[in-house]
Formats: C-alpha cells, sequence, structure tokens
C-alpha cells in the first residue's frame, strides 16, 4: 500500500517541520511560499472552512484563477478529507452549469473576478448553497481567527481525494473519482534523478488538469520546488527556467514544438535545466534534447488511469509513448479488439489497464453507474485509446477510439461544440472534427448544414464567443449541403467526414478563407 505520507498534506508538513525555510511554490513574478508558510496557510484555511460546514466528504468546487489559491485550497480540504471539484476557469454556461449539478457541489471556493460566471446559475443550483470568495474580507476575517488543529488526521490513500471532469467525448462530461492514490501517482513514475529537496521544477499546467495536480504533489514529496506561470509561453519559457533557477519542466502537448520551432541562437543550452518531463514527443526529440542541453522523459497518461506507459531517460523512437510501467501500481495492460481479447504486437488495439494494487485507479465516474460499468467491463478500465506495440515492448499511440480534439494541451468534447453550435439559429445540425494543426495537435472543424441562405460564419462565431471556453470555439467552419451517414443507421460518417474537409478545411476566422 502506498504509505500516506506521501499525500500533499503530509508531505508540506513533514518539509514545514524539517526544511521549514525551504521554498515550496513559487511563481515566475517572484511571489513565494515556504513549507512552513504554506503549510499555516493550509491550516489556517481548513480551520475557516470547518467553521463554514466543511467536513469529511463535502463536495466543495474550487473555481480560482492561476496562483497560490488553488494550493492552499487542494491543501485545506485534504485536511478536512473533503471531495475537491476542481474547474477550468473557462467553463461558461451550460458547460458550467453541468459541472456544478453533477458533482453535487454543495459549497464553492472562488474570487470577486470569477463569480459573474456562476451568478446566473445560481437558481438552477439547489445544492450549492455557500460560495465563498477567497479573496474577500469576510473569508481573510475567519482565516485569521480559525483554529490550526494538529489533531486533523487528514487523507489516507482510499480517501477520495476530488471529481475530475473528462473532456465528454462521448456525452457531457464526466466526472472522475480520484482517490488519493490515483491523485499522486500520474507522476510518481518520474524518474528517481530528477528532482532533489530544493530544486526547481517549472509545471505551467493548472491545477484543474491532474498533471498540474499530480505534478505539485510529486514536487511536495520530493521537498522540491513547484514553479508556476499563470500560462505557458514559448517565448518566455527560457527566462523563466534562468530566473528560477529550475532542473526540471513539464511540458504537454503542443509546447514542445513551439520551443523547438523557435529560431535557433547560441545560447539555447545556456540555463540550469536538464530534465525535461514531456509527452507527446516530437520528430526532431534527439535533437531537441542536443540543441537544449537537456534529456527528456516521456508516458502516457489519462485523468483516469494516472501513467500506466513510460520511460526512463532512454525513451525510445519519439513515436513511442513508452513501455509498461514497472514501478507503483504495477499495473497491468493490454492491447485488445471489440471483444476484448488481446491483439498480437503490430496491430491496433484498444488499451485497457488494471492494478492489483487498491485505490490506484479512478473509482468510476460519479452518478453515471451506466458509463461507469461500461468503462470498467471484464474487469479492465477501457481508456477508449488504442496503440500499437512492437516486440521490443513499446508502445505507439494511434488514435482516440472516441471523437476527442486536443487543442494547445486541452481535451476538447467533439459534443460539447456540436451542442453550442447547433444553438445558433441558423445551424440545422453541426458535426465536429479535429484537422491536423502545425503545432502537431488538432484545430476544431465545424461541418455544418443551414438554413438561412444568408448565413455568416464570422457571426456564429461572435455567437460563441463567451457561451463556451475560447479554446473550443471552432476554427474552421465548413458548410455542407449533406453530411455523410451510415445507411443503416443515419450516424454521421466522421471518417468520412475528415477526408471531405482535408481539401477545403472552409472559413478560417483566423485568415477569413
Amino acid at each position: 500500500m502506498l504509505d500516506r505520507s506521501v499525500l500533499p498534506p503530509h508531505a508540506v508538513a513533514r518539509w514545514a517541520s524539517q526544511t521549514p525555510h525551504t521554498v515550496a511554490v513559487e511563481h515566475v513574478d517572484g511571489q513565494r511560499l515556504t513549507y512552513a508558510q504554506l503549510h499555516a496557510d493550509a491550516t489556517a484555511w481548513a480551520g475557516a472552512l470547518r467553521g463554514l460546514g466543511v467536513e469529511a466528504g463535502s463536495h466543495v468546487a474550487t473555481l480560482l484563477p492561476p496562483g497560490f489559491l488553488g494550493h492552499r485550497a487542494l491543501l485545506a480540504l485534504g485536511w478536512l478529507r473533503a471531495v475537491e471539484v476542481p474547474l477550468n476557469t473557462a467553463y461558461v454556461g451550460a458547460m458550467l452549469h453541468h459541472a456544478l449539478s453533477l458533482s453535487e457541489s454543495s459549497v464553492l471556493l472562488t474570487t470577486g473576478g470569477l463569480l459573474p460566471a456562476v451568478q446566473p446559475l445560481l437558481v438552477e443550483l439547489p445544492s450549492l448553497n455557500t460560495i465563498v470568495l477567497v479573496d474577500g474580507d469576510d473569508f481573510a476575517a475567519a482565516v485569521a481567527v480559525a483554529p490550526r488543529d494538529a489533531s486533523w488526521r487528514g487523507p489516507d490513500v482510499w480517501d477520495v481525494a476530488s471529481l475530475l471532469f473528462t473532456s465528454g467525448t462521448t456525452g457531457p462530461s464526466k466526472a472522475v473519482i480520484t482517490p488519493w492514490g490515483l491523485a499522486v501517482q500520474m507522476w510518481s513514475w518520474v524518474p528517481e534523478d530528477t528532482l532533489g529537496p530544493g530544486d526547481g521544477v517549472f509545471n505551467p499546467l493548472p491545477l484543474f488538469h491532474n498533471s498540474g495536480r499530480s505534478g505539485f504533489a510529486y514536487a511536495m514529496d520530493r521537498g522540491a520546488r513547484f514553479v508556476i506561470r499563470d500560462k505557458f509561453s514559448a517565448t518566455s519559457f527560457w527566462d523563466d527556467v534562468r530566473a528560477t533557477d529550475c532542473r526540471a519542466a513539464a511540458l504537454v502537448g503542443p509546447m514542445t514544438a513551439l520551443l523547438w520551432g523557435a529560431p535557433p541562437a547560441a545560447g539555447d543550452a545556456d540555463h540550469p535545466l536538464r530534465s525535461v518531463v514531456l509527452g507527446p514527443m516530437i520528430p526532431e526529440m534527439e535533437a531537441f534534447e542536443k540543441r537544449f542541453g537537456v534529456r527528456v522523459a516521456t508516458c502516457y497518461g489519462q485523468t483516469e488511469v494516472g501513467a500506466p506507459i513510460v520511460s526512463g531517460w532512454d525513451h525510445g523512437p519519439w513515436e513511442a509513448t513508452g513501455r509498461e510501467r514497472t514501478s507503483y501500481p504495477w499495473p497491468e495492460i493490454r492491447l485488445v479488439d471489440e471483444h476484448d481479447e488481446p491483439v498480437p504486437d503490430g496491430e491496433v488495439g484498444e488499451l485497457v489497464v488494471r492494478s492489483a494494487e487498491p485505490w490506484a485507479l479512478n473509482l468510476g465516474y460519479h452518478r453515471m453507474p451506466a458509463e461507469s460499468l461500461r468503462a470498467w467491463r471484464n474487469g479492465w478500465f477501457h481508456t477508449g485509446d488504442t496503440f500499437r506495440r512492437d516486440a521490443e515492448g513499446w508502445y505507439t499511440f494511434f488514435d482516440r477510439r472516441a471523437d476527442v480534439l486536443r487543442r494547445r494541451g486541452e481535451n476538447i468534447s467533439s459534443f460539447e461544440v456540436e451542442r453550442g453550435v447547433a444553438e445558433y439559429p441558423a445551424v440545422a445540425e453541426c458535426v465536429v472534427v479535429g484537422v491536423p494543426s502545425d503545432l502537431g495537435d488538432d484545430e476544431v472543424l465545424a461541418a455544418v448544414l443551414v438554413d438561412d441562405p444568408e448565413f455568416m460564419p464570422a457571426s456564429l462565431i461572435s455567437f460563441l464567443d463567451g457561451r463556451m471556453p475560447a479554446f473550443m470555439i471552432p476554427r474552421y467552419v465548413r458548410v455542407l449541403d449533406e453530411l455523410p451517414r451510415n445507411g443503416t443507421t443515419g450516424r454521421v460518417r466522421k471518417d468520412e467526414l475528415r477526408a471531405l474537409v482535408a481539401a477545403d478545411r472552409g472559413w478560417d476566422r483566423l485568415g477569413g478563407a
């Protein structure tokens, strides 16, 4: 069983006792909190929240801007053994309502700046009975007088840490029931010599993503310095690394391609960074390592299962995502066909995962029993992602079985975009697919049938602005007379649609074509 001492509240308390003046979290703008300060803040927040009725098992949504507020909340709610529901700050309207409603959140921690996104929804959220403005005077006063209860037990590995929302690939987003064991294992595979006490790790990934949460857990267990930025910037990345003296960094999606695409400079390797944890890799991976003087390790990860496929610094061919993990939680993985029968090496199959170690994988989807049973059928969790495995055990990602897109590090549900576009009065039907971007991820294309001859794509985009997160708004709009369909069921054939739009993506909101 995983030792509870590695869980973030206990880890921060441990280092607050042993090395209280070591910096725990640092922002690139210069703000810092030591382990002693972070622990004191977290326990004070816990006391204040306990006074407001938060207790073990309470569902507490957090809608917080980048910065240290999210780290304080994560630790405080952990001490209380409450269930955090971290929300993407880009959520608005129906998506925000869905998340708050499905999660049965009774308390919301947010700020004055983000409160207006929630206020129009309150009449339809009867279970949300308490809103705490963590940047307000009332909460500051409550924190100032709150008890720091040293007798709090804090979380165990089997306690539920959070409900983390998926991208909603085949329907509305699902809330993954995430025990603390899963909350820490996404990053626990990272090679042992990546970080030591006091070392800085640059992680510009938000706390509403498991990669940001688990990266924070990893750094706190190591007694390291967790360095954050409000939003990733390729142009300032190396200056940020130098200014904060980071030894390691985390990159996802097109971040690697953006760094590689910058014009070469004489000082490309003149920085303290030595280790980069990233995924996926790019074709120029070895040249990237040489140019910037770093070593790279990679993995395949998913909110529901952590990282069952990983590499060391010998990361293998650039197409690979790693090999089967041999460390905690010692997962067992297979590639299977549509009947859950294993496929041989070299053939494409869906990745399924299980583990004999308890509390290391998801516990299902909150309030979605049918979806939970479907995903966990035959005793294996079905990831929905397909891979090939070669004779040497390297796994190469092939495709997403579900229609999820990934743009600029964000997973996007085609279902959610389709639903939003279809609300525009002139759109009769919409189907969304991903088309390749120059950065190696997806751009969003909406293929639409319209019943207004005066339909203007730019008006559709204006309609969507503020109704859905900016990263989900389609770049391309292709108007069609009909959609390719399955002759038996009438369902749209997205494979045929992708082929159809490959040569002509239609109107481009960036270029106006």
